[in-house]
């Protein structure tokens, strides 16, 4: 039996959130929530708020913080609705905050097993996803669990996979029509990896797309003989979804063993790929794949941005993506084809993109005995933190890590539930790795500004339609930039690095902006803008 605690605070109000598919569908036209992992389906991470712009920015001030109730890696994105804001705390403690006060409401606590295995990743968890009256979290031990959106009460739990092989979860889910999707961790253990569907009513499992194809199906000719088997090709990373096409995006990580090739040789599909699913039925409509057989763990895990622009003067539906590998990628969301590519960090490993997007590897930059120093290192360009787009610019803004790494091949033998690598790597650090955050032409991958970080970046990047984008640093300053110029117009520090992606809302009419910091949510609004509180006894 999966124990869980629930704590209730004695006093609270708190507001029964009723969020239907279509609010999140339109959830462009409501903009003081926050109502999916990036903002709205489209994966901008792009804040139709204006009240802070570049011109006030510099008075904006801490309203409210809430602290951590335990120390962990605070990778949380909220969700915003109704008054109250979700987030997951270290390593899975769902919470629902009073919004106006940073009051907490209630939380529920997972009781994980302790032995629960998460290899090659830090035990985190990066928010939750609302549909009607439920809140949906994906646990550490690889369960999928429905609360009470309202008094936090567990509604249902199905176990998505087997957490003693090294099956998890960090991601937050995406809640569409009916349907709750999920992707599972663990490819540096040898899983298979897989996308799930469960019906958001019941927790029934609706469909299972394997990332790694199995005999006869399409695919499978790109794994050599049972490798498929602890093929890896994770996905751990919150997709994107169209529905006006009815397509759901999801990125794809490395293959297994990460850093040895030599026992699944071919392409390895539909490891570091991009694929887009029928969302009724979780079938294949297209893939692409950014790096064919990977040996330098570059996941394709980033979050899918999809985009309206021209191409050649024609409006075309895109999709777009600047990739660990270090390449940024713009695709055709209908069909899947490759349309642009271009280099946006520093990259050894490829001459380029030939003409249907393939990189043209470049001899003596796989991993060997003595090592091989290639760049991007294996956290590669970017990593699992949002980029964002604004529509003002038509620009994207992805924070950029510039660090290489000696890369190691050794033997890989397979035991459940333990690390199946084949290898490592030795980054460079100290003066040799750095970080900034640059803005990328939407349809070319052209850097048009930087703004230079002292060290390669774990916090995401949001944009507004104040003209801003909001990101953070190792170094614990979350900022605002001018859009178009790259400019510093205002930052704090919240003494400690950031791990985390921007939101922004409204409380009572006053757009606000949050962060989680190491031990602390954070909530800033504009200084002289009053809030209408409502103050209750703390007293528990």
């Amino acid at each position: 039996m999966k124990w869980s605690i629930v704590l209730l605070l004695p006093g609270a109000i708190a507001v029964a959130a009723e969020v239907p598919f279509e609010r999140i569908r339109d959830a462009a036209n409501d903009p003081g929530s926050w109502l999916t992992y990036s903002g709205t389906y489209s994966g901008q991470r792009y804040s139709p708020l204006a009240q802070i712009n570049a011109a006030n920015v510099s008075g904006l001030r801490p309203v409210w913080m809430y602290q951590l109730q335990k120390a962990g890696v605070f990778e949380s994105s909220p969700i915003v609705a109704d008054g109250v804001m979700y987030i997951v705390e270290p390593p899975t403690t769902v919470t629902a905050l009073d919004l106006r006060s940073g009051r907490r409401l209630w939380s529920w606590t997972a009781k994980l097993p302790k032995d629960v295995k998460a290899i090659g990743f830090p035990q985190t968890n990066r928010g939750v996803a609302i549909l009607d009256d439920k809140v949906f979290v994906a646990t550490l031990d690889a369960h999928l669990v429905a609360l009470d959106a309202k008094t936090g009460v567990k509604r249902w739990d199905v176990t998505v996979a087997d957490n003693t092989t090294g099956h998890a979860m960090t991601l937050a889910p995406l809640a569409i029509d009916g349907r709750i999707i999920v992707g599972i961790s663990g490819a540096e253990a040898g899983v298979r990896g897989f996308v799930d569907a469960y019906a958001a009513d019941t927790g029934k499992q609706l469909w299972r797309f394997w990332t790694v194809p199995g005999p006869g199906e399409p695919g499978s000719e790109t794994w050599q003989g049972e490798s498929w088997v602890t093929g890896g090709g994770s996905t751990w990373l919150t997709g994107s979804y169209d529905p006006e096409l009815k397509l759901l995006y999801w990125g794809i990580g490395n293959p297994a063993p990460d850093w040895n090739g030599d026992l699944r040789q071919g392409d390895n599909l539909y490891t570091c790929s991009l694929v887009a699913l029928d969302p009724e039925t979780g079938k294949r409509r297209w893939h692409f794949q950014f790096t064919p057989h990977d040996t330098h763990d570059w996941d394709a895990n980033q979050i899918p941005i999809l985009v309206d622009a021209a191409i050649s003067g024609r409006m075309r539906k895109l999709v777009v993506s600047p990739n660990r590998n270090a390449f940024y990628y713009v695709l055709d969301r209908v069909t899947g084809e490759f349309l642009a590519g271009k280099a946006f960090a520093k990259q050894t490993w490829a001459k380029g993109l030939d003409v249907q997007g393939r990189p043209m590897v470049l001899p003596d930059t796989e991993p060997s005995e003595k090592g091989t120093l290639v760049w991007p290192s294996l956290q590669g360009a970017v990593n699992w933190y949002s980029p964002s787009y604004s529509p003002l610019t038509g620009w994207v803004y992805a924070a950029v890590r510039e660090m290489g790494a000696y890369y190691y091949k050794t033997d890989a033998d397979y035991v459940p539930g333990t690390p199946f690598l084949g290898g490592g790597e030795q980054a460079l650090k100290g003066d040799q790795a750095w970080g900034a955050v640059r803005a990328l032409e939407a349809t070319t991958g052209e850097i048009k500004w930087e703004f230079p970080l002292h060290s390669p970046p774990w916090a995401g990047t949001m944009t507004t339609a104040g003209g801003l984008v909001f990101g953070g640093c190792n170094e614990g300053n979350f900022f605002a930039l001018n859009q178009r110029s790259g400019k510093l117009l205002w930052e704090f520090q919240t003494g400690g690095p950031i791990r985390a992606n921007p939101i922004s809302f409204l409380i009572d009419g006053r757009q606000c902006v949050a962060i989680a910091g190491t031990h602390a949510l954070f909530v800033f609004g504009l200084e002289g803008v009053p809030l209408q509180r409502e103050f209750t006894s703390l007293r528990q």
